[in-house]
């Protein structure tokens, strides 16, 4: 049974903020990752222009907590993982991570 609300391992649901569905995209292929839910939008205080990247915040009972940043925007980004320290490691080698 196909989920309305999936594409690959992340759930679209809710809206996803401008230029980060292809970062969730990229990471979506590390093996060890089960999930990509896309969480709460803020607005940002500053409007720099800045690229779109995502910061890794902390560990959770089920993998991470990442917040996707634009310009404008921070996006709250829960990641289920079944290695979260291989997970971290990944990312941190990213050029899309801070």
């Amino acid at each position: 049974m196909s989920n309305k609300y999936r594409s690959n391992k992340i759930k679209k649901e809710h809206t996803i903020i401008e230029d980060i569905l292809p970062l969730l995209e990229s990471i979506s292929n590390f093996p060890e990752i089960k999930s990509i839910i896309p969480g709460r939008i803020n607005q940002r205080s500053s409007s720099s222009g800045q690229k779109a990247y995502l910061q890794i915040k902390y560990n959770t009972s089920s993998g991470l907590k990442l917040l996707a940043k634009n310009s404008s925007s921070v996006q709250e980004v829960f990641v289920v993982t079944t290695d979260t320290e291989t997970t971290v490691k990944r990312l941190k080698k990213l050029e899309f991570t801070n």
